[in-house]
């Protein structure tokens, strides 16, 4: 556990740090989209978790993921610190969650920045007077911030395993990027070859419970194959 923290410190140092100022202007532009931008175009609807708010929450924090998640190995790589990493006491398991709950952590931080600022910013301009109003129905509510992070779990688990297997960020980018179209039509595609009866007979609630089966399982299948495939042996010889 120590060997996760120590790299979670690590990560997280070359997170905010690398990329000076203006890696700091993503976060910032993204949540403030996300938090005063649609928000205030929504009023009161933005706390009703239509689909429309349901697609810009699993979105961005999974294309910020997908972003630069092809840095995670690849960029070690091509820094020529991938060597230092291996040499280090660090167990080849830690390496990889380290790097993978950092990122999800942040990608999804600042989803869960964006959803608080836009509640204060709705409440405060509704104008109606009465009291606080909260994201309803709240049961939603929990199901979008557990697909979210579902969803953030595997851009990075994807993230990490192509990186792996290229030995350049861009060429990392470029997989993902292709790989994001195929699994959004992947997706549209598997959708509409579903009984139509069986789609109607979904309620909102229970069909982003059968989303995040689906997520969950090819998490689990993808960070599986991550935790297999990362062997310092392997990278020490390509």
């Amino acid at each position: 556990m120590n060997d996760i923290w120590t790299m979670m410190w690590k990560e997280s140092k070359d997170l905010v740090f690398q990329g000076g100022w203006k890696a700091s202007i993503r976060p910032l532009l993204l949540i403030g989209i996300m938090g005063i931008y649609l928000p205030l175009q929504f009023g009161l609807q933005w706390l009703a978790f239509s689909p429309i708010e349901m697609f810009v929450i699993l979105w961005i924090p999974f294309s910020v993921i997908i972003s630069f998640i092809g840095d995670a190995i690849a960029g070690e790589r091509e820094r020529h610190t991938l060597e230092t990493l291996l040499a280090s006491r660090i167990s080849d398991r830690a390496i990889l969650l380290g790097k993978v709950v950092v990122t999800v952590g942040y990608a999804w931080g600042m989803a869960l920045g964006g959803l608080l600022l836009g509640l204060i910013l709705v409440n405060l301009f509704r104008g109606n007077g009465g009291g606080w109003m909260f994201y309803h129905p709240f049961d939603l509510f929990l199901e979008a911030l557990a697909l979210s992070l579902l969803t953030c779990i595997l851009g990075a688990s994807a993230g990490v395993l192509v990186s792996l297997r290229t030995s350049t960020v861009r060429q990392a980018q470029q997989i993902l990027g292709i790989g994001t179209f195929v699994l959004v039509f992947g997706g549209i595609s598997a959708l509409q070859a579903l009984p139509a009866n069986f789609v109607a007979s979904l309620t909102y609630s229970q069909f982003l419970l059968l989303a995040m089966a689906v997520i969950a399982v090819l998490d689990a299948i993808l960070l599986g194959v991550s935790l297999v495939s990362f062997r310092r042996s392997r990278l020490i010889l390509s």
